[in-house]
């Protein structure tokens, strides 16, 4: 696996992570144990970074990974993240010292831990980014040791941007993948000057990228892909990268004959992010063994060559972009 280190993070870690949203909930059912083989799976294939939020399952993705961090052991070399603040009304007050330090206590209690590696202001209004109090609180957290490093997840490159030139924000957690396509132009950039950790979320487009979906293809009711397929319970950026189904389905058909021989759908629309080198870690979720092991395996395949990535803009340019990009 490789490893990459962004300087205000301070730590090396696999380019590929697990995003762990589906062991909690919100994509279908996936019981304990087989959570815990996912778990077990990524990191026996590489993984070093796992990425949760204390509202995955109302702890329940925490919790889990806390119990796989008790049978891994000390030593094991991995960084967890977790997030917080999407428990509460979304409103910019409830971001505020108090409540930092009770969801932190909460958080340190569900993973086992007494200093969290690192955590996320989860995609919070965008008022609170340019609040000096929101910071300076975090900051406080991690001179007492409650946390190593803050970052942010966010929903839009202005949102990226603001946090980028907070100094001490170690990382933004934004949706990248080839069918979003605009943090290539200034937060990429932005965050490699200042050593500011990506991690690449939504890699695979709610499945969509993986090329195993098809014009009858349904989900769960308790799968955001079915109730918040048209925002009705979150941003809409976040299912399906905000892409209509079957605009999505159409681009993945063109995209099919790039995929490398002896790689997935999926593989090479990791390997495509990897390709950013201002990426830090990309966090492609699963919910199985054989999913986390393919997932990390994404990064053993070569770098795709100047043909390929212009194929992947062309695919973008015609199909996508005026469905995305001026949105987030």
């Amino acid at each position: 696996m490789e490893m990459r280190k962004a300087g205000r993070l301070g730590r090396e870690i696999g380019v590929v992570g697990l995003g762990c949203w589906q062991l909690g909930g919100d994509w279908g059912r996936v019981d304990d144990r087989d959570a815990l083989a996912v778990l077990h799976a990524a990191v026996d294939s590489g993984v070093t970074f796992l990425d949760t939020a204390d509202v995955y399952g109302d702890g329940r993705s925490e919790t889990l990974v806390g119990k796989f961090l008790e049978e891994r052991g000390a030593g094991a070399g991995l960084t967890v993240a977790t997030k917080m603040g999407r428990r509460v009304e979304q409103v910019p007050e409830n971001y505020n010292r108090e409540n930092f330090r009770a969801w932190n206590d909460r958080s340190r209690a569900n993973l086992g831990v007494d200093t969290l590696d690192l955590v996320q202001l989860h995609c919070p209004p965008t008022p609170v980014y340019s609040r000096d109090e929101v910071f300076d609180a975090l900051d406080e957290m991690v001179a007492e040791q409650r946390i190593a490093a803050y970052g942010v997840s966010v929903e839009t490159v202005e949102e990226a941007l603001t946090a980028i030139a907070r100094p001490g924000v170690a990382s933004v957690q934004i949706i990248l993948n080839a069918f979003r396509q605009k943090p290539l132009e200034r937060v990429l950039p932005a965050a490699g000057e200042a050593g500011v950790a990506i991690i690449a979320r939504v890699p695979l487009a709610s499945g969509l990228l993986s090329g195993r979906y098809t014009a009858s293809t349904t989900f769960g009711a308790d799968d955001h892909r079915t109730y918040n397929r048209n925002g009705e319970a979150f941003d809409v950026g976040e299912t399906f990268s905000g892409v209509p189904f079957d605009v999505g389905l159409a681009a993945v058909e063109r995209l099919g004959p790039l995929v490398p021989d002896g790689a997935t759908t999926a593989q090479f629309a990791l390997r495509w992010i990897l390709d950013q080198p201002q990426v830090t870690v990309v966090i492609p979720g699963a919910r199985n063994a054989e999913q986390a092991n393919a997932n990390a395996a994404a990064a053993a395949l070569a770098p795709l060559d100047a043909a390929t990535h212009d194929a992947v803009t062309a695919v973008y340019d015609d199909l996508v972009r005026e469905h995305v990009h001026a949105r987030w």
